[in-house]
Protein backbone atom coordinates (compact mmCIF):
# COMPACT_ATOMS: atom_id res chain seq x y z
CA UNK A 1 0.00 0.00 0.00
CA UNK A 2 0.72 3.54 -0.29
CA UNK A 3 1.78 5.69 1.81
CA UNK A 4 1.00 9.27 1.43
CA UNK A 5 1.49 12.29 4.02
CA UNK A 6 -1.64 14.00 5.75
CA UNK A 7 -2.56 16.33 3.61
CA UNK A 8 -1.20 15.08 -0.13
CA UNK A 9 -4.78 13.25 -0.87
CA UNK A 10 -6.28 16.42 0.18
CA UNK A 11 -4.08 18.58 -1.87
CA UNK A 12 -4.70 16.88 -4.92
CA UNK A 13 -8.29 16.71 -3.74
CA UNK A 14 -7.99 20.35 -4.73
CA UNK A 15 -5.97 20.13 -7.66
CA UNK A 16 -9.04 18.28 -8.71
CA UNK A 17 -11.33 21.62 -7.90
CA UNK A 18 -9.12 23.86 -9.59
CA UNK A 19 -9.65 21.57 -12.84
CA UNK A 20 -6.67 19.61 -12.89
CA UNK A 21 -7.79 16.35 -14.29
CA UNK A 22 -4.17 14.50 -13.77
CA UNK A 23 -4.89 14.93 -10.35
CA UNK A 24 -6.92 11.75 -10.74
CA UNK A 25 -3.99 9.27 -11.79
CA UNK A 26 -1.76 10.80 -8.56
CA UNK A 27 -4.89 10.46 -6.05
CA UNK A 28 -6.05 6.61 -7.39
CA UNK A 29 -2.72 4.70 -6.27
CA UNK A 30 -3.51 6.77 -2.79
CA UNK A 31 -6.87 5.87 -1.69
CA UNK A 32 -7.36 2.42 -3.72
CA UNK A 33 -6.92 0.09 -0.37
CA UNK A 34 -9.36 2.14 1.72
CA UNK A 35 -11.76 1.95 -1.63
CA UNK A 36 -10.77 -2.06 -2.11
CA UNK A 37 -11.71 -2.26 1.52
CA UNK A 38 -14.79 -0.44 1.16
CA UNK A 39 -15.79 -2.40 -1.52
CA UNK A 40 -14.88 -5.95 0.18
CA UNK A 41 -17.03 -4.13 3.45
CA UNK A 42 -20.01 -4.09 0.92
CA UNK A 43 -19.91 -7.42 -0.94
CA UNK A 44 -18.81 -9.50 2.34
CA UNK A 45 -21.78 -11.29 2.56
CA UNK A 46 -23.11 -11.51 -0.67
CA UNK A 47 -24.23 -14.25 -2.26
CA UNK A 48 -22.08 -17.55 -3.51
CA UNK A 49 -21.27 -16.83 -7.42
CA UNK A 50 -22.35 -13.20 -7.03
CA UNK A 51 -20.55 -11.90 -10.11
CA UNK A 52 -19.76 -8.28 -8.86
CA UNK A 53 -16.31 -8.36 -7.24
CA UNK A 54 -14.64 -5.45 -4.56
CA UNK A 55 -12.17 -4.96 -7.51
CA UNK A 56 -15.20 -4.58 -10.63
CA UNK A 57 -17.13 -2.20 -7.85
CA UNK A 58 -14.04 -0.08 -6.60
CA UNK A 59 -13.57 0.31 -10.73
CA UNK A 60 -17.19 1.26 -11.89
CA UNK A 61 -17.42 3.86 -8.70
CA UNK A 62 -14.08 5.35 -9.94
CA UNK A 63 -15.83 6.12 -13.22
CA UNK A 64 -18.69 7.54 -11.38
CA UNK A 65 -16.43 10.07 -9.07
CA UNK A 66 -13.90 10.87 -12.14
CA UNK A 67 -17.29 12.09 -14.34
CA UNK A 68 -18.82 14.06 -11.36
CA UNK A 69 -18.22 17.59 -12.92
CA UNK A 70 -19.32 20.10 -10.15
CA UNK A 71 -17.86 18.19 -7.18
CA UNK A 72 -16.55 20.25 -4.49
CA UNK A 73 -14.10 17.80 -3.05
CA UNK A 74 -12.67 18.78 0.30
CA UNK A 75 -10.67 16.12 2.18
CA UNK A 76 -9.59 12.42 1.91
CA UNK A 77 -13.10 11.47 4.49
CA UNK A 78 -15.43 13.54 2.57
CA UNK A 79 -14.16 11.45 -0.76
CA UNK A 80 -14.22 8.44 0.92
CA UNK A 81 -17.54 9.06 2.35
CA UNK A 82 -18.82 10.70 -1.78
CA UNK A 83 -16.95 6.55 -3.08
CA UNK A 84 -19.52 5.09 -0.56
CA UNK A 85 -22.32 6.90 -1.86
CA UNK A 86 -21.10 5.63 -5.72
CA UNK A 87 -20.84 1.78 -4.14
CA UNK A 88 -24.20 2.02 -2.54
CA UNK A 89 -25.67 2.68 -6.14
CA UNK A 90 -23.79 0.98 -8.05
CA UNK A 91 -25.02 -1.87 -5.60
CA UNK A 92 -28.60 -1.01 -5.28
CA UNK A 93 -28.71 -0.55 -9.54
CA UNK A 94 -27.11 -4.00 -9.83
CA UNK A 95 -30.13 -5.61 -7.42
CA UNK A 96 -32.32 -3.96 -9.53
CA UNK A 97 -31.26 -5.35 -12.43
CA UNK A 98 -30.92 -8.13 -11.77
CA UNK A 99 -34.47 -8.53 -10.68
CA UNK A 100 -34.08 -8.65 -6.83
CA UNK A 101 -37.66 -7.01 -5.51
CA UNK A 102 -38.04 -6.25 -1.51
CA UNK A 103 -40.55 -8.60 0.04
CA UNK A 104 -42.46 -7.31 2.87
CA UNK A 105 -41.63 -9.67 5.49
CA UNK A 106 -38.45 -10.63 4.37
CA UNK A 107 -35.79 -8.52 5.59
CA UNK A 108 -34.43 -9.03 9.47
CA UNK A 109 -32.13 -6.73 9.63
CA UNK A 110 -30.38 -6.10 13.96
CA UNK A 111 -30.26 -2.20 13.61
CA UNK A 112 -28.05 -2.34 16.59
CA UNK A 113 -25.48 -4.85 15.00
CA UNK A 114 -25.93 -3.70 11.23
CA UNK A 115 -24.24 -7.19 9.92
CA UNK A 116 -25.50 -7.85 6.95
CA UNK A 117 -27.26 -11.43 7.08
CA UNK A 118 -25.18 -14.16 5.16
CA UNK A 119 -28.17 -16.49 3.84
CA UNK A 120 -27.49 -14.77 0.24
CA UNK A 121 -30.70 -12.59 0.71
CA UNK A 122 -28.10 -9.44 1.26
CA UNK A 123 -29.90 -7.61 -2.04
CA UNK A 124 -33.21 -7.69 -0.91
CA UNK A 125 -31.22 -5.96 2.51
CA UNK A 126 -29.42 -3.77 0.30
CA UNK A 127 -32.65 -2.31 -1.40
CA UNK A 128 -34.53 -2.34 1.37
CA UNK A 129 -32.05 -0.25 3.59
CA UNK A 130 -32.16 1.65 0.60
CA UNK A 131 -35.54 2.60 0.46
CA UNK A 132 -35.48 3.17 4.09
CA UNK A 133 -32.60 5.43 3.61
CA UNK A 134 -34.71 7.44 1.15
CA UNK A 135 -37.48 8.04 3.31
CA UNK A 136 -35.45 9.05 6.26
CA UNK A 137 -33.70 11.46 4.13
CA UNK A 138 -37.01 13.28 3.83
CA UNK A 139 -37.32 13.18 7.70
CA UNK A 140 -33.32 13.78 8.63
CA UNK A 141 -30.71 14.24 5.86
CA UNK A 142 -28.05 13.66 8.02
CA UNK A 143 -29.08 10.94 10.11
CA UNK A 144 -29.69 9.41 6.97
CA UNK A 145 -26.13 10.37 5.67
CA UNK A 146 -24.80 8.78 9.19
CA UNK A 147 -26.73 5.11 8.66
CA UNK A 148 -25.28 5.09 5.24
CA UNK A 149 -21.49 6.09 5.85
CA UNK A 150 -21.76 3.40 8.79
CA UNK A 151 -23.81 0.63 7.54
CA UNK A 152 -22.79 0.87 3.51
CA UNK A 153 -18.98 2.43 3.94
CA UNK A 154 -18.06 0.51 7.29
CA UNK A 155 -17.01 4.02 8.59
CA UNK A 156 -16.06 4.45 12.37
CA UNK A 157 -17.92 6.77 14.41
CA UNK A 158 -14.72 9.34 14.30
CA UNK A 159 -14.46 8.47 10.14
CA UNK A 160 -18.31 9.52 9.75
CA UNK A 161 -17.79 12.83 11.90
CA UNK A 162 -14.61 13.95 9.93
CA UNK A 163 -16.52 13.00 6.75
CA UNK A 164 -19.78 15.28 7.69
CA UNK A 165 -17.70 17.70 9.72
CA UNK A 166 -20.10 17.12 12.91
CA UNK A 167 -18.41 15.70 16.28
CA UNK A 168 -18.57 12.39 17.14
CA UNK A 169 -20.82 12.89 19.61
CA UNK A 170 -23.57 14.34 17.21
CA UNK A 171 -22.83 11.00 14.68
CA UNK A 172 -23.60 9.01 17.93
CA UNK A 173 -27.12 10.84 18.56
CA UNK A 174 -28.15 10.34 15.32
CA UNK A 175 -26.95 6.66 14.99
CA UNK A 176 -29.03 6.38 17.92
CA UNK A 177 -32.50 7.99 16.44
CA UNK A 178 -31.63 6.51 13.08
CA UNK A 179 -31.43 3.22 14.55
CA UNK A 180 -34.32 3.60 16.35
CA UNK A 181 -36.52 4.69 13.91
CA UNK A 182 -35.27 2.03 11.86
CA UNK A 183 -35.93 -0.55 13.89
CA UNK A 184 -39.71 0.92 13.87
CA UNK A 185 -39.57 0.97 9.98
CA UNK A 186 -38.21 -2.69 10.31
CA UNK A 187 -40.11 -3.84 13.30
CA UNK A 188 -37.17 -5.90 14.90
CA UNK A 189 -33.71 -5.35 16.24
CA UNK A 190 -32.53 -3.58 18.99
CA UNK A 191 -30.47 -0.25 19.05
CA UNK A 192 -26.85 -0.10 20.48
CA UNK A 193 -23.89 1.42 19.41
Amino acid sequence: MIMDSPGEVTVLLHELNRGNKDAWGRLMPLVYEELRRLAAHYLQAERVGHTLQPTALVHEAYLRLVDQEHADWQNRAQFLAVAAVSMRRILVDYARAHGTTKRAGTVCLDVGEWEPSMDGSRAVEILAVDEALDQLAMLDPRQAKVVELRYFAGLTVKETAEALGVSPRTVKGDWAMAAAWLRTEFGRGTAQQ
